[in-house]
C-alpha cells in the first residue's frame, strides 16, 4: 500500500492557550472526527510549501512562521499515512472552514474532550502535556 504524506497544522494563538481544530466531513476517511487542519502534500512540493498551500484553502490563514512539531507514520485497514505536524504561531487573518467544515478555537485543555482520528493521538496527548 502507498504511503500517503500529509501535512497537518497545530494552530496555536497568541497567547498559546488554545488550538483551533477543524471537523472532517462525513464523507471523508475518518468524517466526523475533529482534526488538526491541512492535507496532503503534492509530488515535487515542500511540506512547508504544502503547509502554506493547505491552511489557505483550508482554513484562510497565511501561515508566517512554522516548526516541525512531529513526524509519524500510521497505518489504518485501508489507508497508509505519513505525517509531519507542524506548530504554526504566526499567521495573518483569522482562520475558518473555508470549505464549509466547522473550525473552532478551543482551549488547549479541553483537547481531549473532541474525538480525533487514532493517528492523531499521540500528538493530542504531546500538544496537553506541553502547553495545557
Amino acid at each position: 500500500m502507498k504511503r500517503i504524506h500529509i501535512v497537518a497544522a497545530i494552530i496555536l494563538n497568541a497567547e498559546k492557550n488554545e488550538v483551533f481544530i477543524t471537523k472532517r466531513p462525513e464523507d471523508k476517511h475518518k468524517g466526523g472526527y475533529w482534526e488538526f487542519p491541512g492535507g496532503k502534500v503534492e509530488e515535487q512540493e515542500t511540506i512547508s510549501q504544502a503547509l502554506i498551500r493547505e491552511l489557505d484553502e483550508e482554513v484562510g490563514i497565511l501561515v508566517t512562521q512554522h516548526s516541525l512539531f512531529e513526524q509519524l507514520e500510521y497505518d489504518y485497514p485501508d489507508k497508509s499515512l505519513k505525517f509531519d505536524f507542524m506548530l504554526v504561531t504566526d499567521f495573518n487573518n483569522q482562520p475558518f472552514g473555508k470549505e464549509g467544515q466547522q473550525g473552532k478555537w478551543i482551549p488547549i485543555g479541553e483537547l481531549s474532550h473532541y474525538e480525533f482520528p487514532e493517528a492523531n493521538q499521540t500528538i493530542v496527548e504531546r500538544v496537553l502535556s506541553e502547553y495545557a
